[in-house]
């Protein structure tokens, strides 16, 4: 059973030759689901993504978010804010079978994009790890800061993930992450178990 919680909507990628069905989580988006025929995926700059699953369960998902902060003064935007995200997420995966003493996270992104700037990638990075050791989810894996950006793809019911690096400088990272495109799996991947 696939469950999937988001503002706006959640988009999965167009049927292609391969089995398996990608959803693809963008800014201040969730999804969870224990299908096995699920790939979520996400392009991150400063943002994170925190991937967490269920291992008994075989149940997982994946979080966006873009500010570590908590978001009150953002009204319907909350979800962009990292403390509303990671409950979103949590509780989603309760509501699938997962049981909290269980869960398991992987983090990605929280690179430093732009020189000069306040570094909102180390900001969230930090958030999400203390969000976990709080929360006492046992971080397995991920990649965090650095200064590229990243393409993720996480298979939430077997916990696989795997993380592509962008090219420095590269600005279709932002474009592409409005445009909520598939991320292609070709050179430079990392896998994670």
């Amino acid at each position: 059973m696939t469950t999937c919680f988001a503002a706006p909507a959640v988009r999965a990628s167009p049927p292609g030759t391969e089995s398996e069905r990608r959803v693809h989580v963008v800014q201040g988006e969730f999804h969870v689901t224990g299908d096995p025929g699920v790939v979520l995926t996400t392009i991150l700059g400063s943002c994170v993504a925190a991937c967490l699953r269920d291992p008994l369960a075989r149940v997982g998902g994946m979080n966006h978010f873009l500010l570590p902060g908590r978001g009150e003064e953002a009204g319907g935007d909350s979800v962009r804010y990292g403390v509303h995200a990671m409950e979103l997420l949590v509780n989603g995966l309760l509501r699938e079978g997962a049981r909290r003493e269980r869960l398991e996270a992987k983090l990605f992104g929280g690179a430093r994009m732009l020189e000069g700037l306040t570094d909102i990638g180390t900001q969230n990075a930090e958030f999400a790890k203390y969000f976990l050791q709080r929360e006492r989810i046992a971080l397995t894996g991920g990649s965090l800061q650095g200064d590229r950006g990243r393409r993720v793809q996480f298979w939430p019911a077997s916990g696989r993930a795997r993380q592509m690096t962008i090219e420095q400088g590269e600005a279709t990272v932002f474009a592409a992450e409005r445009r909520a495109k598939a991320v292609p799996a070709d050179v430079g991947s990392v896998e994670l178990f």
